[in-house]
C-alpha cells in the first residue's frame, strides 16, 4: 500500500497541464495503485495524477458508499455534457473546505483504462461531476476557480 502525499492549494503543480500518457509502465501501474490508496485513506471519491506530484493525464475515482467500483481513467476526452447541478464541492487539495459549484448533470467520456483498453462511458450525477472535476485537474484548474461565492470551511 502506498500512500503519497498530497499536493494542496498553491502548490505549482496543481496549476500545470499534465502530459498524456503514451504506454502503460509498471512505474504508472504502480502509480495507479497508489493513488487508488491515498484516495481511500484520504476518504475521497477522486483523485488525479497532479495531486500527488505526477504530471500525467490519469485520474481514479469511486464514488460508491461501499468502494465497489473503482473506475481508472487515463487521456480521458469529454464528449458531450448534458443538462446542468449546483452543489457543494470539496478538493482533497483543498482541506477542510467547501464551495457551491454547477457542472453539468451528464457527461460522455472516453479514456483509456489502466490496460490501455479504450472506453466510452455516459455518467450522471455525482459521478458525472467527479469525473469533471478530476478532469479539471488535468489542465490546472482546480474547482475554487469555478467556485458561485466563497470558499468556506466545512464547519461552515
Amino acid at each position: 500500500m502506498g500512500i503519497r502525499k498530497i499536493r494542496t492549494e498553491g502548490d505549482e503543480i496543481l496549476r500545470k497541464t499534465s502530459k498524456p500518457v503514451t504506454e502503460m509502465t509498471l512505474r504508472t501501474k504502480a502509480l495507479i495503485r497508489d493513488m487508488f490508496d491515498t484516495m481511500y485513506k484520504a476518504d475521497g471519491v477522486g483523485l488525479a495524477a497532479p495531486q500527488v506530484g505526477i504530471l500525467k493525464r490519469i485520474f481514479v475515482i469511486d464514488c460508491t458508499v461501499d468502494r465497489s467500483l473503482p473506475r481508472v481513467f487515463i487521456n480521458p476526452e469529454i464528449l458531450e455534457t448534458e443538462g446542468e447541478q449546483t452543489g457543494s464541492e470539496g478538493c482533497l487539495s483543498v482541506p477542510g473546505k467547501h464551495a457551491t459549484v454547477t457542472r453539468p448533470m451528464k457527461v460522455r467520456v472516453r479514456a483509456l483504462d489502466e490496460n490501455m483498453e479504450e472506453f466510452t462511458l455516459t455518467l450522471e450525477e455525482l459521478e458525472a461531476r467527479c469525473v469533471l472535476h478530476e478532469n479539471d485537474h488535468l489542465d490546472g484548474i482546480l474547482y475554487v476557480d469555478k467556485a458561485e461565492g466563497p470558499v468556506v470551511d466545512n464547519e461552515e
